[in-house]
């Protein structure tokens, strides 16, 4: 019998699932991060780097549950990442990504794309 974790990757929209899930937890990690670095106030910046580091921790769990290839699932991940970071950066510092990001972006997007769909 195959665990949980196993049958839910099995699927293409698991697989979108746990990746975006992976995405999120790592952005908002990194984001305490940076909040926690631009604190003036001691108490706020050593909480806001405790859940940043337990944040960082569950995202690594979750990224290495399931069994897979890990150099392209890392490859395929960082289209995830970049999305993801880009939600985040609009919605918790208010940052609007340039030009020269969005289509860099998009070029890593459709890299994730042929990593993923590309049949060998």
């Amino acid at each position: 019998m195959q665990n949980p974790i196993q049958t839910l990757v099995a699927r293409p929209a698991g697989v979108f699932l746990f990746l975006l899930a992976a995405a999120f937890l790592e952005v908002l990690g990194d984001s305490f991060f940076q909040s926690a670095l631009h604190r003036p106030s001691a108490t706020p910046r050593w909480l806001l780097y405790a859940g940043g580091a337990a944040i960082l921790t569950l995202y690594g769990f979750v990224v290495n549950l399931p069994h897979w290839d890990f150099g392209r699932l890392l490859g395929v991940y960082v289209a995830f990442f970049f999305v993801a970071a880009q939600i985040v950066a609009g919605i918790r510092f208010h940052q609007k990504p340039s030009l020269p990001t969005l289509v860099g972006g998009f070029m890593i997007v459709v890299g994730g794309v042929v990593i993923s769909f590309w049949q060998r």
